[in-house]
């Protein structure tokens, strides 16, 4: 069999080199761009079939090659259409090598295309072994059906039965090699559809994380504007007060429908609104929106603003500073289960100016400040990890730098720095 191996192995080369490109068209399947899809595959097979065809071996006077392969492949892969055209070119490729008895011929490959497409209905939805089986089945049957109309019409049947072991071995060798094209382009098949399934997940883990995000913004503003309601209801809340909790309040709601405006031009981002920010007017800001969350949790709040540092100021985005502020704020009050004291600091270290948030809550372990700020994780039980992952993002893009220092059951401090503007 070694010396046939030999004989066919520029056939056998031809055959297999559709699997090179396959990879290249199967997109447009994946695309539903299925006439595309088909006419590609049309040409890589066609491509193969007139190469082996242009290449036979001459086995004890009949010429013999491996056309019968891409013809079962393109017609079980392709459909009816794309083996129609296969057949059609087998028979005027044919015609156009000038081979003997063309007609004869075509009436030969007439019954094996009625049936390959008798027998290629339902092959997709088979598994793997039955394809490689009906495979290998109907390239061997199609070949012997137009061998044996072929000879019978031109009396040349004794051809067939000459060297029979020799046959036979080549047979083997045609099963052989279509058995293994089916397992391959199977095997990419699955890999591509794989692919494809882990793209969906992939859009739709993100889409989950944008919404679990939004919601998690949105609910920062709206529970300090439910809290300052709540305090429009005292009785003997003086004019200046309501002004303030009314101004606190629509300052709020502005930041959460900018949150929802940012969010929703991702596709499309708007350039960012950079101007000077002084860094002891928005701990003033910060402290203010969080009093009524904080007294809810019988928190103390305390902040350290040296004078000598009244005009630190920093660049960036006001609104998302603020958003990034206020959920490491939020996050340091939830970690005062028991009430406690958040502590808010400014300070200039090196040129550059440092805004410290700590509390003497529960604290953290190396590993959960280690992960802190991935997407979906919290160390809250109903925490999605996205609004503190969405601030360091913040922090980052102001060319910040955070630095956690923790300790479990002693507390957290959250160190962010920033280059400092004149």
């Amino acid at each position: 069999m070694f010396s046939y191996f030999k004989d066919f192995l520029l056939n056998i080369f031809i055959i297999f080199s559709p699997l090179l490109f396959y990879p290249y068209i199967y997109k447009y399947k994946a695309q539903n761009r299925d006439v595309l899809y088909k006419i590609l595959l049309y040409i890589l097979f066609v491509i193969a079939l007139v190469l082996a065809m242009s290449f036979p071996v001459n086995l004890h006077g009949l010429v013999y090659d491996f056309r019968s392969i891409p013809l079962v492949l393109g017609s079980l892969y392709g459909g009816p259409i794309v083996s129609l055209f296969l057949y059609v070119t087998v028979a005027l490729y044919r015609f156009a090598i000038e081979s003997p008895y063309p007609l004869i011929y075509l009436l030969s490959v007439i019954p094996s295309f009625a049936f390959v497409l008798f027998l290629q209905r339902g092959y997709h939805s088979r598994k793997l072994y039955q394809k490689i089986l009906m495979a290998i089945f109907l390239c061997t049957s199609i070949k012997l059906i137009i061998f044996g109309v072929y000879l019978s019409l031109t009396h040349q049947l004794e051809i067939l039965f000459y060297q029979p072991v020799s046959m036979v071995e080549t047979y083997l060798l045609q099963a052989l090699i279509i058995g293994v094209w089916v397992y391959l382009i199977e095997f990419l098949n699955t890999y591509f559809h794989m692919q494809e399934e882990m793209i969906k997940s992939e859009k739709s883990k993100i889409v989950s994380e944008m919404a679990a995000a939004v919601a998690h913004e949105i609910r920062n503003p709206l529970t300090t504007v439910r809290g300052f309601i709540q305090l429009f209801g005292t009785d003997d809340l003086d004019k200046q007060k309501r002004e303030f909790y009314q101004k606190i309040c629509l300052e709020e709601l502005d930041r959460a429908q900018l949150i929802i405006t940012d969010y929703l031009s991702l596709a499309k981002p708007d350039p960012e609104i950079i101007e000077t920010i002084t860094i002891h007017d928005e701990i003033n800001y910060l402290s203010n929106v969080l009093m009524t969350y904080a007294n809810y949790n019988n928190i103390q709040i305390n902040r350290i603003l040296p004078e000598d540092h009244m005009q630190l100021r920093v660049v960036g985005d006001r609104y998302k500073f603020r958003q990034a502020l206020v959920n490491i704020g939020k996050n340091a009050i939830e970690a005062l289960p028991d009430g406690g004291v958040l502590e808010m600091q400014v300070a200039c270290k090196n040129g550059q100016a440092v805004i410290i948030i700590r509390d003497n809550g529960i604290g953290m372990t190396p590993d959960q400040i280690k992960r802190l700020g991935t997407p979906y994780y919290s160390t809250k039980e109903k925490g999605t990890g996205l609004g503190t992952m969405v601030s360091f993002g913040i922090i980052k893009k102001m060319s910040g730098k955070i630095e956690i220092t923790s300790e479990l059951g002693v507390g957290t401090e959250y160190s962010l720095t920033f280059p400092r503007v004149n």
